[in-house]
C-alpha cells in the first residue's frame, strides 16, 4: 500500500508480515503525526502483522532519519507556546507512548542523523537498528530547551544515569558504535545493509504469537513504566516554554543566523 505526500509516493507496504513505513519528511509536523498515527492504527487492526519498521525518507536516506520539529512550524509554536507548542508536544508525547505500548514490536531503521524529536522517536521504539554512518543525539539543550517528549526518561532507562546526563546536558552526539555500546541501539550495520539486516531480524518474530508478544511487552512496560516520568518531563517543558523569557532564544538565533545569547 502506498500513500501520497505532496506528489511523492512514500514506502508504506506490508512485506513478510511487517509494515515498512517511511517517514514522509525529515522534520516533525502535525501532518506527519497524523500519518504515523494512521500507520499505527493500520498495524493494530491487521492481526497478521508481526512488526512495524519506521525508516527514513528515501530522498534523504543517505543523510537524515529525523531532525525534530519543522523549523517553520517551530516559529508558530514559539508565537503561541500555550496554544500551539505545548499541545503539539503533548500529542507527540502520547504518540510515543502508543509506540511503546503497541501490541507488535516497532523497529527504528535509523539511516542517518537523528536529533531532538527524531531521537525521542527512536528511543520509544522496541528495537533500534542504526547505520554505521549515522549519528544521533538529543540536542535540545543546544537550542536552549529541555526535552519534552520523553528523552530524559527513556535515555536514562537505556543508558544509565551518568551516560544519559552526559548526552543530554552537553548536547553530545553518539556514533553508531557508541549507540550500541550505550544500549540505545541493538545493532549497527552499513547503511546499505540496514533494511536487509532488519528483514532478517523480523523472521525471528514470525513464529511467535502476536498476543503473547503483546502481553510480554505489557509486562515489560509495567515492570518499568515510563508514563509517570514522561508526564513530569512534559509538565516541566510546558512550563519552560510558556514562562522562561529565553525559551525562544535558540530558535531566534538560528533564524537570525547568529550565536545564541544566554546568561
Amino acid at each position: 500500500m502506498s500513500e501520497p505526500n505532496e506528489g511523492k509516493t512514500l514506502m508504506s507496504e506490508i512485506r513478510d508480515r511487517a509494515l515498512w513505513w517511511e517517514l514522509p519528511a525529515t522534520s516533525l509536523t502535525p501532518a506527519l503525526l497524523d500519518q504515523l498515527e494512521d500507520a499505527l492504527d493500520q498495524v493494530r487492526a491487521d492481526e497478521t502483522v508481526r512488526a512495524m519498521v519506521i525508516t527514513g525518507n528515501r530522498e534523504h536516506f543517505e543523510s537524515i532519519f529525523s531532525i525534530g520539529m519543522n523549523i517553520d512550524f517551530l516559529g508558530e509554536c514559539f508565537a503561541d507556546p500555550e496554544g500551539v507548542f505545548a499541545p503539539f508536544v503533548t500529542r507527540y508525547h502520547e504518540l510515543l507512548h502508543r509506540i511503546e505500548e503497541h501490541p507488535v514490536p516497532i523497529i527504528a531503521a535509523v539511516n542517518g542523523l537523528a536529533r531532538a524529536g527524531g531521537f525521542e522517536l527512536l528511543l520509544a521504539c522496541d528495537f533500534v537498528f542504526i547505520a554505521e554512518e549515522a549519528k544521533i543525539g538529543d540536542h535540545h539543550l543546544a537550542s536552549g530547551l529541555p526535552p519534552g517528549a520523553g528523552a530524559a526518561i527513556r535515555a536514562q532507562r537505556a543508558m544509565g544515569t551518568q551516560r544519559a546526563k552526559e548526552l543530554l546536558l552537553t548536547a553530545s552526539w553518539l556514533t553508531a558504535t557508541e549507540a550500541v555500546a550505550g544500549g540505545v541501539a541493538l545493532r549497527a550495520v552499513p547503511r546499505a545493509d540496514l533494511h536487509d539486516e532488519i528483514a532478517r531480524f523480523i523472521t525471528k518474530l514470525l513464529p511467535t504469537s502476536r498476543t503473547a508478544i503483546a502481553a510480554t511487552k505489557l509486562a515489560l512496560i509495567q515492570a518499568e513504566p515510563t508514563r509517570p516520568g514522561c508526564a513530569a518531563e512534559l509538565a516541566l517543558f510546558a512550563d519552560f516554554v510558556t514562562h522562561d523569557p529565553l525559551a525562544s532564544e535558540g530558535y531566534r538565533s538560528w533564524v537570525e543566523k547568529r550565536k545564541p545569547s544566554w546568561p
